[in-house]
């Protein structure tokens, strides 16, 4: 009768694969040679991955990456790739394919912030900001998803933000791109349920961490801001458990069931004022 049960609450694949192993797998990491993206490279290789590919858009950093990764048990391959150009990523993946082979998982990490209010944004930040943290995501899946569904395995993570469930001053492209992200993960997530396919779907979304990227955000000590190798071994961790959620710190676990309950303003007051998020970005300058 458990069984029955539970059979018709979860699907299939979602009982049959509750651990994965990252052992002779071959995973794929844009905005890999810097940062947790690196991290999570590093990570991977420690767990016995056969193959690492790296997609960067700073050549200089993707070459010395590569040689610091480089393994005998793992074959490093880098890749320049300007992300937000739909062409560079479907022929990047062209190449991927005939040099490489498949790959199993992919980690869609690349990503900038431009932190400026609205206002003070260009026509081209926001067109970047969406084509990098939102379009180049679902390219680059439908390169490699149809190559998983043929084989009925893979695992495709989306590194988004907790910015992808709550807005905040100064990062409304950056919020709007990472809840695009959030969306397109949960219904990708669902669909391969539906279809019954054996392929894991995460949603990555940390509150902010100490990389350059966001250089100068200030936080207060009721949410403290995530060291990068916390995150990148959070995040391996939960591709491992096949998690569809990995979120950062435990109180971010908390932020739809609280916005959901209290109305807009209180939320504001509470966010906002007393744990001081909407002021988190007065001091960013950013990646230089």
């Amino acid at each position: 009768m458990l069984s029955k049960i539970l059979s018709t609450i979860f699907p299939s694949t979602i009982l049959a694969n509750i651990m994965s192993t990252l052992k002779n797998k071959t995973l794929l990491i844009t905005g890999g040679a810097s940062g947790i993206g690196k991290l999570m490279g590093k990570l991977a290789i420690e767990k016995g991955i056969r193959t690492l590919i790296i997609w960067d858009v700073n050549s200089s950093l993707l070459e010395e990456t590569g040689r610091e990764l480089q393994s005998p048990s793992c074959s490093v391959r880098g890749y320049v790739v300007d992300v937000s150009k739909t062409e560079q990523i479907i022929s990047t993946a062209n190449q991927v394919r005939k040099e490489v082979g498949n790959i199993d998982i992919l980690i869609n990490n690349a990503g900038i912030v431009v932190g400026k209010y609205f206002h003070e944004h260009t026509h081209n930040d926001i067109d970047r900001s969406i084509a990098i943290n939102s379009l180049a995501l679902m390219h680059i899946a439908l390169d490699f998803l149809p190559g998983m569904i043929e084989r009925n395995s893979g695992h495709i993570v989306t590194i988004s933000s907790a910015a992808g469930m709550v807005g905040n001053p100064k990062m409304s492209v950056y919020a709007a791109s990472k809840w695009a992200a959030l969306g397109w993960s949960d219904s990708l997530r669902i669909e391969m349920e539906k279809i019954g396919k054996d392929i894991h779907v995460t949603a990555v979304t940390p509150y902010y961490i100490s990389t350059g990227m966001f250089a100068g955000v200030k936080s207060s000590i009721f949410i403290p801001i995530t060291k990068p190798e916390t995150a990148a071994r959070k995040i391996i961790r939960g591709i491992e458990r096949n998690a569809l959620y990995v979120r950062m710190p435990l109180l971010v676990y908390t932020l739809q069931l609280v916005k959901g309950i209290l109305p807009t303003r209180l939320f504001d007051f509470f966010v906002g004022k007393l744990l001081g998020v909407y002021s988190t970005m007065d001091e960013f300058t950013g990646r230089k």
